[in-house]
């Protein structure tokens, strides 16, 4: 096995050179030099094989192989260059100054086989300089969480980061779940993460913050060359066709999150992709019951500013803290607004294609769908019904040719009283007579529904019921999600189990519906 690395970003950005594991401000460097902390018993829990297909690597021979050393940064291969990474950000809409990769530290990048650039980051691999007061470890629930839920971002087709493997360290760390003054050791493991680049708005903006032009140009100029092909850096607009291009994205992110019912948590600025990828998985949340207001941080619990409805309004206000932040580049930055507009109209198209998808429309009727989709929204609000559930069940509602509620579709009810099912039942009314005429068949409409409404998320309890299972030692739920989340849309075997409401044991059971951020 021979990983080449190119390490470009750390070969052309001035870095601090120290080992970099004292907490401290790093003005006018983009990195500090990372090396991991050893771990006592490193061993492989999960691998993705297909993940381990963009660095051209094979399944491990053992959990004790030369994956495991490696991957959980006690040994270091040669052209490994470990830094982390410093940037800023807002955080629930407050400026927070110096952050940076606390518990990140990325081994270097790789060009595969396809010539593709690939950057490798260990979660928990110890403290760098940008950990502040932590101690740069994560616990094995948090890291079963993100391998579990990158690895189904990517399956469900929504843009993502990826995790490699996830590797159990040997070693307890000390953390305090609920904020309520109870510490207690957990397992601690690293989860090995890539994607074509890390970089977040926050980069940009410590940059910004700090006076530092020359280098805020020194990085854009890198991001546009390196990441986005096809662009330019000399024109008088390069940057503004750029900054368009990123709020494009980060749009189309914002679409497929809503289309699965994916609730991010922390939508701060340092959370937010330069890429239009989602990137740090923390108290994220799927819609059981469909809920625009959930929010599965229990930080943001009262304010809910992350709430499942609001993630749109807070990409754009994330996009204009990024224009924010590249104003000093432009001549006149009044002009980086008009990407708003190019995020709205994105937003909106991206939007109406993604619901007449989910609803099995053969074109999209503005007024007329913009009522029937309201409409459902607030059908579905009156009473506990399951997203995922009710989509499927309307798939097969329609190839069956049916307009009322049916056993397929009374099974994605949490509240079984049917006096509160009666706006769902006119609804359907409702649905029925737009659809009429549709000269496609009932079947050919529910494949193309299938299509875009999943049968499997990776539902917060049965995560939280595989990491129970871990702590008695059974393996089983774990390997059965990891199975499924290959498959997200087709009903076999390995997802059927999983087509089911959460159940009520789950309602209140922590994990199985809000976390916290300790990780």
């Amino acid at each position: 096995m021979t990983l080449q690395f190119d390490n470009k970003f750390v070969h052309t950005f001035p870095g601090e050179m120290s080992d970099g594991k004292i907490p401290r401000q790093t003005p006018a460097v983009f990195y500090a030099r990372a090396t991991p902390t050893p771990v006592p018993d490193p061993t492989l829990l999960l691998w993705s094989s297909g993940a381990a297909e963009l660095l051209d690597l094979d399944e491990p021979a053992s959990d004790k192989s030369w994956e495991a050393s490696v991957f959980s940064g006690n040994t270091q291969l040669e052209g490994m260059e470990p830094y982390a990474v410093r940037y800023g950000g807002h955080q629930f809409g407050q400026w927070a100054g110096q952050l940076g990769d606390g518990r990140a530290i990325a081994l270097g990048e790789v060009v595969n086989r396809q010539g593709e650039r690939v950057e490798i980051q260990l979660k928990g691999a110890g403290p760098t300089a940008y950990s502040r007061r932590a101690d740069g470890r994560a616990v094995l629930r948090s890291s079963v969480r993100e391998m579990l839920c990158s690895e189904a971002m990517f399956h469900l087709r929504v843009p993502t980061t990826r995790a490699l493997c996830l590797v159990t360290t040997g070693e307890a760390v000390l953390r305090d779940m609920f904020y309520d003054g109870h510490p207690a050791l957990e397992p601690g493991a690293i989860v090995t993460r890539l994607a074509q680049s890390f970089l977040r708005f926050g980069n940009f903006e410590i940059l910004a913050a700090t006076g530092e032009i020359d280098n805020l140009k020194k990085l854009v100029d890198y991001t546009i060359t390196l990441h986005f092909k096809g662009f330019e850096t000399e024109s008088p607009d390069a940057y503004l066709v750029w900054f368009h291009e990123v709020a494009r994205r980060t749009a189309e992110l914002m679409v497929e999150w809503l289309r699965v019912g994916f609730v991010h948590g922390v939508m701060n600025t340092d959370n937010m992709s330069i890429l239009g990828l989602t990137i740090d998985y923390g108290p994220y949340g799927w819609l059981d019951i469909y809920d625009p207001g959930f929010t599965p941080n229990t930080t943001d619990a009262r304010e809910k500013r992350y709430r499942f409805a609001q993630q749109p309004s807070i990409g754009l206000w994330n996009l204009a803290r990024l224009a924010e932040a590249l104003a000093p580049l432009m001549t006149n930055s009044e002009v980086l607004e008009a990407a708003f507009e190019t995020y709205r109209s994105t937003f909106g198209r991206s939007y109406q294609t993604m619901m007449a998808h989910k609803l099995g429309l053969d074109q999209w009727r503005a007024q007329e769908d913009e009522t029937l989709v309201q409409a459902l929204d607030e059908a579905l609000r009156s009473t506990e019904v399951d997203m995922t559930l009710f989509y499927r069940a309307l798939a097969d509602l329609r190839a069956e040719g049916g307009s009322v509620i049916n056993p397929r579709l009374r099974a994605a009810f949490y509240d079984p009283n049917p006096d509160r099912h009666q706006g769902l039942e006119v609804w359907l009314a409702q649905y029925a007579k737009r659809v009429e005429g549709d000269p496609r068949s009932g079947e050919a409409v529910k494949t193309v529904m299938d299509l875009h409404n999943p049968c499997f998320i990776p539902r917060n309890y049965l995560v939280q019921e595989a990491l129970d299972g871990l702590a008695q030692g059974d393996r089983k739920r774990l390997d059965e999600l990891m199975l499924a989340l290959k498959t997200p849309y087709d009903l076999n075997a390995a997802t059927q189990k999983f087509v089911a409401r959460r159940p009520e044991w789950a309602r209140q059971k922590p994990g199985c519906s809000d976390l916290s951020c300790s990780s």
